[in-house]
């Protein structure tokens, strides 16, 4: 009996210690849910999604929208549309935003405080004018371009006139007003000719700028009208020329554009300007734009 107890007792013994090694092994093989296991995966990938973001945040503040105030004389406007879209597709965040009027006008709005950037008379006055009254950077101001005046009228439309030498033989002429560079050019011109108070006697009908010259004679509104070639080419079905100012008369006109001292623009702003401006002057795409166009790249 006593040796069958004694048996008994080492075989709870070893069964209990058997336990014990058991429960040991089990918490040390600890499993770690599929959940917990998952959620640590994407540290690394969230690490590349801020790094993406990084990138592209450096990417939009190195092309800020930058606003360029952009003054043109009424007879540029056709072409300086072309050359904004190009110049806009080829420079994310550049807005050029243009203010199409006649050269005297936009002198006076800049003189009284309109922001610009750039101007682009029709003529030389305007240009000295701001540049006399301390408006414009130093040594920005560049002629670019020349123009004709011509004599036109409403296209098939009947008329005596053959030229500017009878041009007071017309029942109404559409003439620009005398601080619109045209009008000037073609004041000067009938001056020249010596037919100046003859004309200053016909019915004349004053336009603000040449593009409002150009509409009245486009409509019928006016027997003959003083424009830039260049505008008449823009309306082939709607008005022809009759003639061309005689050279000996009166010069070509002249298209200078510079840089205009704008104390509301950042820096990136005037960088923009003067960045555009240099385009203006040296592209040779935009400069095959103006002259197909019908305009002339200046010569002294």
């Amino acid at each position: 009996m006593k040796k069958g107890k004694k048996l008994l007792k080492i075989m709870m013994a070893v069964s209990l210690i058997g336990g014990l090694l058991s429960g040991c092994s089990q918490a040390g093989q600890k499993t770690v849910p599929a959940s917990q296991s998952a959620a640590a995966e994407p540290e690394s990938s969230k690490t590349a999604e801020e790094t993406t973001t990084a990138v592209q945040t450096t990417k939009a503040e190195e092309a800020k929208a930058v606003d360029v105030y952009v003054f043109i004389a009424a007879s540029l406007k056709n072409t300086m549309e072309k050359i904004k879209e190009n110049y806009e597709s080829a420079h994310p965040g550049v807005t050029i935003i243009y203010n199409a009027d006649s050269s005297g006008t936009l002198q006076k709005q800049i003189e009284e405080g309109a922001q610009c950037d750039i101007f682009f008379s029709a003529a030389p006055k305007q240009m000295n004018a701001l540049k006399d009254g301390g408006f414009v950077e130093e040594g920005s101001d560049t002629s670019l371009l020349m123009n004709k005046v011509v004599l036109i009228k409403p296209k098939g439309g009947k008329t005596t006139v053959t030229g500017f030498e009878n041009i007071t033989s017309a029942s109404s002429l559409a003439l620009a007003g005398e601080d619109v560079p045209v009008g000037q050019y073609a004041r000067t011109l009938f001056t020249n000719m010596g037919i100046l108070d003859q004309v200053m006697k016909m019915e004349i009908n004053e336009g603000a700028n040449v593009t409002a010259v150009l509409t009245a004679v486009a409509e019928g509104s006016n027997e003959v009208g003083v424009v830039y070639a260049t505008d008449a080419a823009s309306m082939p079905d709607k008005v022809e020329i009759i003639a061309e100012a005689d050279k000996a008369k009166i010069d070509p006109a002249v298209y200078p554009v510079g840089l205009i001292k704008d104390k509301e623009a950042s820096e990136d702003q005037k960088k923009a300007a003067a960045e555009f401006k240099d385009y203006l002057t040296s592209d040779e795409s935009v400069m095959k734009l103006f002259t197909d166009a019908g305009f002339a790249k200046y010569t002294e």
